[in-house]
């Protein structure tokens, strides 16, 4: 049996993380193209060796980071994300363009 540790609940069987993808820096959402929007949401660098990514614990829907070399699935380190993400990103609403 595979365990990760949750840093909120500890050592928990594998099964009860969902993977949310790789933790990358978010383009400006005030002022980035849908193109740069759509490749931060949805395309990973795919890389062999140690990634930083997001998984959840479904049970308590708590999200978290962790360290994982994708070439031998060794979880190196897990962690709270408030390790690296400290500041609260305000969004904008988007104004659509009227048509003439």
């Amino acid at each position: 049996m595979k365990i990760m540790v949750c840093p909120l609940n500890g050592p928990r069987n594998i099964s009860e993380f969902v993977y949310g993808g790789e933790v990358t820096k978010m383009p400006d959402p005030n002022s980035c193209s849908d193109a740069e929007w759509a490749d931060y949401v949805f395309y990973s660098d795919n890389n062999i060796g140690v990634v930083r990514e997001w998984w959840l614990h479904a049970a308590t829907s708590f999200w978290f980071i962790a360290d994982r070399h994708t070439g031998t699935d060794n979880v190196v380190r897990t962690y709270h994300a408030s390790e690296i993400f400290n500041k609260r990103v305000e969004f904008a609403p988007k104004l659509e363009k009227a048509e003439t």
